[in-house]
């Protein structure tokens, strides 16, 4: 019973975290992160200004940050969906710790979790007060799928129905090294898709499959990927000059191949162990493959419409979470726990 009820709020958790990654997503997208000039609350409310005499009075306590209806609304709803999350994130800590001496039950998951939310508290805090340096809303965004994926990983734990039968995890233990450098691809990635978000990128390479109507465009890697740079005070809309942004941009459609090609080579070599579960899961990997690379071609030719994009860094997100339980599944489950083999 205590395994079940942690299973509830591990997946209603996640469910959550899906609108918490979607919202992120949309609020970066619609250039709204600077919606609320201040933090916790937008203008000093503790939703939004909406009142004529309430805009006003935020304006002339704002100058440099004129409201704007329109990236208001996103980012407080924003922080609300994930300070849900992190509220449940919370009591997943909480109930881990009063049942740590229950057999099998996972604590140090949660506990991870808590403190990686607290740190997405944290950079979601210095996203605003910074005014959306790179560096910090691509970490920010990272946080937010590092949770997504643990919690996917913490549902498939506390539910054994969810896991394949002992001899398809043994199976697949071969590949397990295999299987996290996946999931290292997947993550770098998804970095790289940040990075390219986070700096205004996306539209460096308008055209595909070439770029700027070129193989090998004028590219700056230097600038491009200066981490240490101090950018500001404000980087809406970006700061760094075209051939920066063309050479981000480029690392990622390399990085698109790079992972097309090692996850297509894996899911092959777990299809060819011949058991139904490991078949499953090699066709999940490929289908979600095969629409983030689908989202992305249509996302250049199409330029950027609003709905593909927050699909595209959905869809990353979730092949990052499809990994990080395929990896789970390589450790076999006692008999004990897991009863019948299927």
């Amino acid at each position: 019973m205590t395994v079940k009820k942690g299973f509830y709020l591990a997946l209603i958790s996640l469910l959550l975290a899906v609108g918490v990654v979607t919202l992120g997503s949309f609020t970066r997208l619609v250039d709204a992160g600077l919606g609320c000039p201040d933090w916790p609350g937008c203008y000093g409310h503790l939703t939004w200004p909406d009142e004529a005499d309430e805009i006003v009075a935020a304006n002339q306590a704002f100058p440099d940050a004129p409201v704007l209806r329109g990236k208001t609304w996103p980012e407080m709803v924003h922080r609300y969906v994930a300070g849900t999350l992190g509220l449940l994130v919370l009591a997943l800590a909480v109930f881990a710790f009063r049942n740590r001496r229950v057999e099998n039950y996972p604590f140090r998951m949660p506990m991870i979790m808590l403190v990686l939310i607290i740190w997405q508290a944290m950079f979601g805090m210095w996203t605003v007060t910074l005014k959306l340096w790179p560096q910090v809303v691509t970490i920010h965004l990272m946080g937010g799928v590092t949770t997504f994926a643990l919690l996917a990983v913490l549902v498939f734990r506390l539910n054994d129905n969810l896991r394949i039968p002992n001899q398809a995890a043994t199976a697949l233990l071969s590949l397990r090294r295999l299987i996290i450098g996946g999931f290292a691809i997947v993550f770098l990635q998804v970095f790289l898709g940040g990075w390219v978000a986070s700096n205004y990128a996306a539209v460096a390479c308008p055209d595909f499959p070439t770029c700027q109507l070129q193989w090998i465009p004028d590219m700056d890697f230097g600038e491009g990927f200066n981490f240490t740079q101090h950018v500001g005070p404000n980087y809406l809309g970006g700061r760094l000059d075209g051939d920066a942004r063309t050479a981000i941009h480029f690392s990622h459609r390399v990085g698109a191949i790079v992972t097309m090609l090692y996850l297509i080579a894996l899911s092959i070599l777990m299809l060819k162990k011949g058991h139904r579960s490991t078949s499953v899961m090699a066709k999940t990997i490929l289908a979600a493959l095969a629409v983030q690379i689908g989202l992305g071609i249509t996302n250049v030719i199409m330029s950027i419409p609003l709905a593909v994009a927050v699909a595209h860094n959905f869809v990353g997100a979730l092949l990052m979470a499809i990994m990080a339980v395929v990896w789970l599944q390589t450790y076999p489950i006692s008999k004990e726990r897991r009863g019948v083999e299927r």
